[in-house]
């Protein structure tokens, strides 16, 4: 890397933003191998005999020392598995347990072999009970939930392994933040080998995400529920067996005033022949039950939506169902390229859904095609919106002579709709009877002042940030997005764009990559999915991209439009933390797809100045957003690099 005074003044700003201990991390993020494999980087960080010390001293002091009980429902479980089982956790590093065994095996080998060990260890922690007949996965569940006495209650099948430290961890969560009543862990797998247990394909999950809960049952293992949220959700259900815990985590997730993450492999889920983690096929029937639990799920909450099966098992798309017909305020900054403007607004007149406006903020164009492009959209300049020699000159002229906008009305959202000729270029219909109009915004370029521009002649309830650069391949998008943007708890919606080359361009954005945020998946090919299929399926970000973004017209305005000091970079970034942080979901959802031909009307960032200007915007988020990029992102498990972004393990 060169070092150029550029760079030295960033790396002040950063250690000056960050501290010491943080620079010399990103120094290190620098160096990055390629690729972290997951065997060595486990036994790198889990935890040592010393760290269970100290987690033994420690969670004697914690001023809440909740009893965590743990059901286990037992089915002829082999005896290696069921000693390893109960190892896991008798070597608990928090000692405030109970482990309650549900045995529905006819014969006696389980309750054998539970007497011989607890009599061996001494051990009274261990409840055993026998059960007179097989009640199924739920029925055995729900018999332990009725013998558990703790406050909080943990699941764990009877072939699995726990963490040495999971209770401790869940324990520590629960005194920092007491309002979580719903917490769930990270996993992995382990397989049987020669040379012992090996730990594979970890699962590092974000924050509670409500959008990628229902796209796929993420939280699974390692879940603990507080007792009076299981009374208040209900127990298991029969009828949703091979998706139970799906069923049930959706109820207490309703339920709980919280749900809380620790971002550690807590659960260690055994690969064998019968799992479903090595044969998903072995259970086609629970995908069946995912999705009737998923569609109840939405019911429950009010929610008008299509539940359909995604090619991957266990992984579902939600469709939401679109409420009336409002009107779409579509807002497309533009200067010259009037090919690139033709060929997007041609992909939005392929759009299935018909009542939206298009308004184009013209903003300091030379090149006469543009406005001979212009005269084409509003079919001849309207008399009334522009004078009587400004209408000659571009009637006759080259078109350059075009109509000042009004600087004193022009960069402020709270300005009303106003139908000055200087703000009014041109006005037309287009072939579907949509309205289509041209504004000036003749000062320098400042994409958030030129959309805020926009936005205050709008007439929609919703409005779409659409890029000129942008070509629309989902002819529903309007729907797709307009179906989330109209859930309450929603605040922005966002779509997959590709690059013309058919890779990924944006399939949301994380917070905190390369010091400040990055688009997710960059390169990745078209119909290829990432890790955990996120880049195919609908879940929540901290941010999307404005290059195509719908927002509603209440939210656009309580967030008071976008910030006028970012003029070119990280303007989505923060409207989307203030969304966030105004306590709306941000949804990014692949199923509203365009191409991105990006930053054409714009050039590259290689001036003096501009760089200068780019410092200065990375410096305002720095200052505005310091504790959330201390902090990290939510959506986003500290575990992964800081410096890729395709959910690579940080090293």
């Amino acid at each position: 890397m060169k070092i150029t005074p550029y760079r030295i003044k960033k790396g002040i700003k950063y250690f000056k933003h960050y501290g010491a201990k943080a620079f010399w991390n990103r120094l290190r993020d620098k160096m990055e191998p390629d690729q972290v494999p997951y065997g060595p980087w486990f036994e790198k960080y889990r935890a040592k005999e010393e760290e269970l010390a100290r987690q033994r001293r420690q969670s004697r002091k914690l001023p809440c020392r909740p009893l965590i009980s743990v059901v286990v429902p037992c089915y002829q479980t082999p005896e290696k598995y069921l000693l390893e089982m109960m190892d896991s956790v008798r070597n608990q590093s928090y000692e405030n347990w109970q482990l309650c065994l549900m045995d529905a095996t006819p014969t006696s080998e389980v309750e054998a072999t539970v007497a011989e060990y607890c009599s061996s260890h001494q051990e009274k922690r261990i409840l055993y009970k026998h059960l007179e007949e097989n009640l199924g996965i739920a029925g055995n569940t729900n018999a332990g939930l009725k013998e558990a006495r703790g406050e909080w209650v943990g699941f764990l099948d009877h072939d699995d392994l726990l963490a040495p430290e999971a209770f401790y961890e869940i324990a520590a969560l629960i005194n920092r933040e007491p309002e979580v009543e719903v917490i769930y862990s990270d996993e992995d797998q382990v397989e049987e080998t020669r040379q012992g247990l090996k730990h594979k394909k970890p699962h590092f999950k974000p924050d509670f995400s409500p959008d990628l809960l229902c796209s796929n049952n993420y939280i699974t293992h390692f879940l603990c529920v507080k007792s009076t949220v299981i009374q208040q959700a209900g127990g298991f259900r029969k009828e949703f067996d091979g998706a139970q815990d799906y069923d049930f985590i959706l109820r207490c997730t309703e339920a709980a005033k919280k749900t809380g993450h620790v971002p550690r492999i807590l659960y260690h889920w055994r690969v064998h022949s019968n799992s479903t983690a090595d044969n998903p096929l072995s259970k086609m029937y629970a995908y069946e039950a995912g999705q009737r639990a998923l569609e109840e799920h939405l019911a429950r909450t009010g929610r008008k939506a299509e539940v359909t099966q995604l090619p991957h098992f266990g992984f579902y798309r939600v469709k939401y169902a679109v409420e009336g017909e409002p009107l779409v305020s579509i807002l497309i900054p533009n200067k010259d390229q009037a090919a690139v403007l033709r060929r997007c607004l041609e992909s939005v007149q392929r759009s299935t859904y018909q009542n939206y406006e298009i308004i184009i903020i013209e903003n300091n164009s030379t090149e006469p095609e543009t406005f001979a492009y212009y005269k084409e959209l509003s079919g001849g300049w309207p008399a009334a919106n522009l004078s009587e020699n400004q209408s000659d000159n571009n009637e006759n002229g080259s078109g350059l002579e075009k109509p000042p906008g009004n600087s004193e009305n022009g960069s402020s959202l709270e300005n009303q709709p106003c139908s000055s000729p200087k703000e009014i270029y041109g006005e037309g219909t287009l072939p579907g009877g949509q309205r289509i109009r041209v504004l000036v915004w003749d000062k320098g370029f400042n994409y958030s002042a030129i959309n805020n521009f926009g936005a205050s002649f709008a007439e929609g309830s919703y409005y779409v940030l659409l890029n000129n650069d942008i070509e629309i391949i989902t002819e529903s998008w309007i729907e797709e997005l307009l179906g989330n943007c109209q859930r309450p708890e929603v605040g922005i919606a966002g779509a997959r764009l590709y690059y013309p080359d058919n890779t990924v361009q944006h399939a949301g954005i994380v917070v905190g990559i390369d010091g400040i945020a990055a688009n997710m998946f960059p390169g990745l090919p078209r119909g290829r999915e990432g890790y955990y299929h996120k880049a195919a399926i609908q879940l929540n970000y901290s941010a999307v991209t404005a290059a195509l973004m719908m927002v509603s017209r209440e939210v656009f305005e309580e967030l008071h439009g976008l910030e006028e000091e970012l003029t070119v970079a990280f303007n989505d970034l923060d409207f989307c933390l203030r969304a966030g942080k105004a306590g709306y979901l941000v949804v990014y959802d692949p199923f509203a797809e365009a191409y991105h031909h990006e930053s054409k009307t714009r050039g590259a960032e290689d001036t003096k100045e501009k760089l200068q200007r780019f410092g200065d915007e990375i410096e305002f988020i720095r200052t505005r957003w310091i504790a959330l990029l201390k902090q990290g992102d939510p959506y986003y498990n500290p575990n992964f690099s800081l410096k890729k972004c395709n959910y690579a393990l940080k090293p």
